[in-house]
C-alpha cells in the first residue's frame, strides 16, 4: 500500500524515507519462514505464486495499482519515486538485480561477464555485453550509453540535476575494450560497491545532454530495453501502459500489456472488488477483507458472518422489527429507514466480499525496517546517557510481536541497521547496546541528572530532606552500584578473554556514542502548535512508588553509571572487532577523579524526596524542577493508525522509567519535511528501505552532521543529528574496501558504534502484504527480489481430470 515517502530503488540516488503503515489482523503462518541465529536473524520467502513459463498462458493484461503516476521516468532525479522504479524495472536494463536474499545476481540478459581485472595501479572493471543487446530503436547496447551516463552523473557538469552522484564521481575514465561489446571503466579510486552502477542504464539519448536528461524522460523514454515497451502515459486515466517489445531478445513477456494504474490506497478495497486492479499493495484491513471473503457466509441468501448488520443478534433484530411494524408512526418510520439502510451497505458489503474471492494476500517481509529515531542535536537527548536509557527502556520483542506476530510472519527485533535478515551482510549487533533492562535505564538517567528529586521545584536557599529519606536513597544507591559493577566485572572478564584471543589489536580511531554532548532541559523545543493534538503520557496516572509512602528510590552513584558506560563501549568494540577498550579507561578515570563523580549522579546533602500528591501519586524524572519529557511526533492520517499504536506502546515502557512523552499528532503532509527533516521532534517512527550496498546508501544516513557557515547543521539524511567520527571512517574504509569480507566486517563495526550510539534504535523488518488475482503466477509480495516481469502472466486452465493444485 501506500507509504509517506518511498522505498529505494536500483537507482543510485537519495535513499527515501517511508513510515510504517501496517495493521494487525490473523492470517494463517507463512511457509517457509525461518528464525535463525544472530548471523542470519528471521527471513520469510517471496510469496509469488511460482510457475514455470510452460504453465503460464500467452496474452493477457494486467492492471498493477501504483500509488501515483510517477512525475518523471528519470530514476536519478530527486521527485524519482516507488512507481518510476516499478516502471523502469519493465523497461530499462538493470546490470545486477537483486535476489530473494538481497544479493546482487549478474544478469545474463544483459552481461556476459562483469569482473574486476586489475586493482592496481586503478581499479578496472570489464564489462561484456551480451551480443544480442539492443534498444528498442534497434540501435546496439555499447560503451557511448556508458560514457553518457557516467557524465551525467558524476557531478562535474551541474546542468544536469542529478539527485545523487555516489560512485560515478569515482570513476576516471571510460572506454571501449577489445572490441564493441566489451567495456572497460577505470576508477580514479577504488570501489567496492561497483555493481551498484549502471542500473537502470538509460541510453545515450537520454544522458547525452542536459536537456534530455532533465526534461526529455521526465514524461517519456523514446528507447528502452527490456521485455516491455513503453506505449504511452494517460494523465487523465491515471495509467502508464507497457507493451510487448518486440525487439527483445530474451525470453519473451507472457502478457501483451501491461498497465500501472494509479490508485489510492483507501480505494483499493472497492477496485479490487470490482475487478479494475489485478495486484495491489493492500493493508492489513483490506487483507483482512481478503481473507474472510472465502470464509464468510452469504451462500444461498444466508448472511454474512461479517459487515454492516453481522454483529446484530436475534434479539436484536426482533425489536428492530417490532419498532419498525408498531404504532408509534415516528418511531416505526425511522427504525424501516434504518433497517433498509443497513440493508443496503450489508449488500453493498456482500457484492464486495464476492469479488474479492477472486484474489488471495500474498505475504512477504518488505526490504525496509521501522526504526525508533531519537533526535540527539539538542535537549535532553542530546545527552547520550538519556539516549541509552531510553533504548534499554525498550521490550523490542514485544513491539515486534505486535505487529508481526497477527500477519503469520516471523517476529524477531532486527539486529542490525545496515543490513535486514538473510543477507550476508546480516549480524545482529544489538549487544553492543543492550536489551530491555528498566534498572541500568534509571541508573543512566541519574547519571545524567535526572532524578525524581529533579522534577520538584524548590524556593530558593531551602533545605529538605529527612534522615530516613537520605538512607532509603544510599540504600537503593547500594543496589545499583552493586548492579553495576557486577555488570563491569562479567564484561571486563569477557574483554580479558578476547583480549587473549586478538593478541596484537590496535586502538580504535574514535569512541562511539556522543561523549561529548551535554545534556539539555529541553526549553529550546518548538512550543507545540493548537492543531499539533497534543496530550502528555504520564500525566494524571498512578506513580509507580510505594503507596504507603516509602522513599523514593533511583539515585546511581556515579562510578556504576561510568562502568556501564564503559562497559558498553567495550561491548561495542569487541562486537566489532575494533579493540575500543584500549580508549575506554581514560575516559572512565576522568569521570571518577571529579569531585562527587559525575555531575547529576547524586543528589545534593540533605535533598528530600520528591513530594507526593494526596493521593500518592509521584511525578517524572526531572532536573532543576523541569520534568524529563519527550515530544513524539506522529502523523495523524488514517492509514497511520497502527504506528500511534506501536508509539503508545514505546511511551507507556518509557513511563515505566519516568520518561514522560508529548504525543503530538501533525498532518501527513507535514510530518516529514516540518518535522523529522527539520529536526522539529525529540523520538518519531519512520522506515529506511534495505540495500546490498550499505557502504555507499547508508553513509549518508548515518553521517556525522557538520556545521554550515550559517551556524545550522548539514546532516545529509542523518535526521537524528546522533553520528561520530570513526563510524564516518569506518564507512570510508568500507567504500573502497574491494575484499568483499573485508568490507562487509568493516560494515558490521559500523553498525556496532551505530547501536552504541543510540540515535536510531531498529524494530522490526516490515510486513508486506499484496493482493493478486488468484490466476496469477510469478507476481505478488517479491521481498527482496526484483519481479521478473517477462514471466508474470494467467495460468494456463487445468486439462479435464487433472488434480487441483490447492495450494495457492
Amino acid at each position: 500500500m501506500s507509504h509517506v515517502g518511498v522505498p529505494r530503488g536500483t537507482a543510485r540516488k537519495r535513499r527515501s524515507l517511508a513510515l510504517l503503515t501496517t495493521g494487525v489482523l490473523t492470517l494463517p503462518v507463512l511457509a517457509g519462514c525461518s528464525s535463525d541465529d544472530g548471523a542470519t536473524g528471521a527471513t520469510a520467502p517471496q510469496d509469488i505464486a511460482v510457475a514455470g513459463r510452460n504453465l503460464v498462458a500467452e496474452g493477457g493484461t494486467v492492471n498493477w495499482a501504483v500509488d501515483a503516476l510517477p512525475t518523471t521516468l528519470n530514476a536519478f532525479q530527486a521527485d524519482a519515486d516507488a512507481t518510476t522504479t516499478r516502471i523502469t524495472g519493465a523497461l530499462l536494463p538493470t546490470l545486477f538485480p537483486l535476489d530473494a536474499k538481497g544479493r546482487p545476481q549478474l544478469n545474463p540478459d544483459y552481461l556476459e561477464s562483469a569482473k574486476v581485472v586489475e586493482s592496481e595501479p586503478r581499479q578496472v572493471v570489464l564489462y561484456r555485453l551480451n551480443q544480442q543487446a539492443v534498444w528498442s530503436d534497434g540501435r546496439e547496447m555499447g560503451a557511448p550509453d556508458f560514457v553518457a551516463q557516467w557524465r551525467a552523473l558524476s557531478g562535474n557538469d551541474s546542468a544536469f540535476w542529478t539527485a545523487r552522484n555516489a560512485g560515478y564521481e569515482r570513476i576516471e575514465k571510460i572506454e571501449r575494450g577489445a572490441d564493441d561489446l566489451e567495456v572497460r571503466v577505470t576508477f580514479a579510486k577504488p570501489y567496492a560497491d561497483w555493481r551498484s552502477l549502471f542500473s537502470p542504464l538509460y541510453p545515450k539519448d537520454v544522458t547525452g545532454s542536459p536537456d534530455a536528461f532533465n526534461d526529455g524522460a521526465r514524461t517519456t523514454l523514446k528507447a528502452t530495453s527490456g521485455p516491455f515497451r513503453l506505449r504511452g502515459v494517460d494523465k487523465a486515466k491515471g495509467e502508464v501502459t507497457l507493451v510487448r517489445n518486440p525487439r527483445w531478445w530474451g525470453n519473451a513477456a507472457k502478457l501483451d500489456s501491461l498497465v500501472f494504474r494509479a490508485v489510492a490506497a483507501e480505494d483499493r478495497t472497492g477496485a479490487l472488488a470490482a475487478g479494475r486492479i489485478d495486484v495491489a499493495d493492500v493493508d492489513a484491513a483490506s487483507a483482512h477483507r481478503i481473507a474472510q471473503a472465502v470464509g464468510g457466509k452469504g451462500a444461498d441468501g444466508q448472511p454474512l458472518a461479517q459487515g454492516p448488520g453481522a454483529g446484530e443478534g436475534p434479539a436484536a433484530a426482533l425489536r428492530s422489527w417490532a419498532v419498525a411494524h408498531g404504532s408509534n408512526a415516528m418511531k416505526a418510520a425511522a427504525a424501516r429507514a434504518a433497517r433498509e439502510k443497513t440493508r443496503a451497505a450489508a449488500d453493498a458489503y456482500a457484492a464486495e466480499q464476492a469479488g474479492l474471492r477472486a484474489y488471495v494476500v500474498r505475504k512477504s517481509l518488505e526490504p525496509a525496517y521501522t526504526q525508533l529515531a531519537l533526535n540527539g542535536e539538542s535537549g535532553p537527548l542530546a545527552d547520550d546517557r538519556v539516549r541509552r536509557a531510553v533504548a534499554r527502556a525498550l521490550n523490542r520483542q514485544e513491539l515486534v510481536d505486535t505487529v508481526l506476530r497477527p500477519l503469520g510472519l516471523p517476529a524477531r527485533p532486527l539486529g542490525s541497521h545496515l543490513a535486514l535478515a538473510g543477507q550476508p551482510a546480516y549480524k545482529d549487533s544489538s549487544d553492543a547496546l543492550g536489551g530491555q533492562d528498566t534498572e541500568v535505564a534509571q541508573a543512566l538517567l541519574a547519571d545524567a541528572g535526572w532524578t525524581p528529586e529533579g522534577a520538584v521545584e524548590k524556593p530558593d536557599g531551602t533545605k529538605a530532606g529527612s534522615e530516613a529519606g537520605k538512607k532509603d536513597a544510599e540504600k537503593e544507591a547500594g543496589k545499583a552500584a552493586k548492579k553495576g559493577a557486577a555488570e563491569k566485572g562479567a564484561a571486563e572478564k569477557d574483554a580479558e578473554k578476547k583480549d587473549a584471543e586478538k593478541k596484537g589489536a590496535g586502538p580504535a580511531a574514535g569512541k562511539a556514542g556522543s561523549a561529548d554532548g551535554k545534556a539539555g532541559d529541553g526549553a529550546d523545543r518548538r512550543e507545540p502548535a493548537p492543531d499539533d493534538g497534543l496530550y502528555i503520557v504520564g500525566d494524571d496516572k498512578p506513580g509507580d512508588g510505594d503507596p504507603a509512602g516509602g522513599a523514593t528510590h533511583v539515585l546511581a552513584p556515579a562510578p556504576a553509571a561510568a562502568f556501564h558506560s564503559s562497559v558498553l563501549l567495550r561491548q561495542a568494540g569487541y562486537l566489532s572487532e575494533s579493540g575500543i577498550s584500549e580508549d575506554v579507561p581514560s575516559r572512565v578515570t576522568a569521570q571518577d577523579k571529579r569531585p562527587g563523580g559525575a555531575a547529576g549522579a547524586y543528589a545534593p546533602a540533605g535533598t528530600a524526596a520528591p513530594a507526593r500528591a494526596a493521593d500518592g501519586r509521584r511525578g517524572p524524572l526531572g532536573k532543576d524542577g523541569k520534568p524529563l519529557t519527550l515530544r513524539f511526533v506522529l502523523p495523524s492520517g488514517p492509514g497511520s493508525e497502527p504506528l500511534r499504536s506501536v508509539a503508545d506502546k514505546i511511551s507507556a515502557m518509557l513511563e515505566s522509567v519516568g520518561i514522560r512523552t508529548e504525543i503530538a499528532k501533525v498532518s501527513d503532509e507535514s510530518y516529514f519535511q516540518d518535522h523529522i527533516a527539520s529536526g522539529d521532534y525529540d523520538l518519531a517512527l519512520y522506515s529506511w528501505p534495505a540495500t546490498a550496498y550499505p557502504a555507499t546508501d547508508d553513509r549518508p544516513i548515518f553521517a556525522k552532521p557538520v556545521p554550515a557557515t550559517d551556524g545550522s547543521l548539514l546532516v545529509e539524511q542523518n535526521y537524528t543529528r546522533v553520528g561520530t567520527d570513526h563510524i564516518d571512517q569506518l564507512f570510508d574504509q568500507a567504500v573502497s574496501e574491494l575484499d568483499e569480507d573485508a568490507a562487509r566486517d568493516l560494515m558490521k563495526q559500523a553498525d556496532a558504534r551505530i547501536w552504541a550510539a543510540a540515535g536510531s534504535i531498529p524494530l522490526y523488518q516490515r510486513p508486506q502484504l499484496v493482493a493478486a488475482n488468484r490466476k496469477l503466477a510469478n507476481v505478488g509480495a517479491f521481498g527482496f527480489g526484483a519481479p521478473h516481469y517477462q514471466d508474470i502472466g494467467f495460468k494456463k486452465p487445468q486439462a479435464a481430470g487433472a488434480p487441483a493444485n490447492k495450494k495457492k
